[in-house]
């Protein structure tokens, strides 16, 4: 009976062919799932770290730059084009507060402007309160300045110090993001910008922490918002404004801080 029992042969029944293609699939399926989640996870890394890395780098090499190069004799800072700065009455209509990006930017005479390249920073603007100091270069171009982590100012708005209002705009979030924490700023918190010919000291006065896009009234001379009309000036004098995205992350609103000449310091 033992010699029975040992002398049988197993049979084995294979049944992983039909069960193996569906595996296969599935399997691979979640490679493919782990490899765009990699991928996504690099690009997110790249946006919100290296970006800002490299531009706050180059932001801060053109702060030395330039502030090397003021320490010499000081010469003719250079002269600002024409614009509604230089009227106190009613003016040309501005362009509207964009985000900072091309694809919003639709008026030629903005486009044209938005070609300065990143060597045209001629300004530094300091805020203690967030801890900034970044390079201010003209026009607000994505490429040419913003991603720079440079603070772009609008075109046609006043000079630093100068009658009208002196409009800026920069990224709140990635490359560089300068301007992340200004809804931070409060009435009294002081502002400085430095250019060859001398310093201008602003006081922040008034912030409006949501308004539409296309609010044209934020960088006129005599800033008012056209959308909320409580926030504003009535008369004309010396204003620096801030305009960022708002919510973080998003461009769905604009921020704004306005801010008021309070002293100058000239150099001789």
């Amino acid at each position: 009976m033992r010699d029975r029992v040992r002398g049988r042969v197993p049979v084995v029944v294979q049944t992983g062919g039909v069960r193996g293609v569906p595996a296969r699939v599935l399997w691979a399926c979640a490679e493919t799932v782990v490899t765009c989640g990699v991928v996504l996870l690099l690009l997110v890394v790249h946006q919100l770290w290296w970006t800002n890395r490299q531009a706050r780098a180059q932001a801060t090499d053109q702060v030395r730059v330039l502030e090397r190069e003021w320490e010499g004799s000081p010469g003719p800072e250079p002269a600002p084009k024409e614009g509604p700065e230089q009227e106190q009455g009613p003016g040309p209509e501005p362009k509207p507060v964009p985000e900072p990006r091309p694809e919003v930017v639709t008026s030629p005479s903005v486009r044209e402007s938005t070609a300065t390249p990143s060597r045209a920073a001629y300004a530094v603007l300091r805020i203690p309160r967030i801890g900034l100091t970044v390079p201010v270069a003209r026009g607000i171009g994505k490429r040419s300045v913003l991603d720079k982590g440079y603070v772009g100012h609008y075109p046609g708005t006043a000079a630093p110090g100068r009658a009208g209002n002196f409009a800026l705009a920069g990224h709140r979030n990635t490359h560089g993001e300068p301007f992340r924490y200004i809804n931070r700023l409060r009435a009294g918190d002081e502002i400085s910008v430095r250019t060859r010919q001398g310093e201008y000291v602003y006081r922040v006065d008034q912030v409006l922490p949501r308004t539409a896009p296309r609010d044209t009234g934020v960088i006129q001379p005599v800033p008012r918002s056209l959308v909320k009309p409580s926030y504003g000036y009535s008369a004309p004098g010396s204003y620096l404004t801030l305009t960022t995205c708002t919510p973080e992350f998003s461009s769905v609103y604009r921020l704004v801080v306005w801010a008021k000449l309070l002293r100058t310091h000239d150099r001789m």
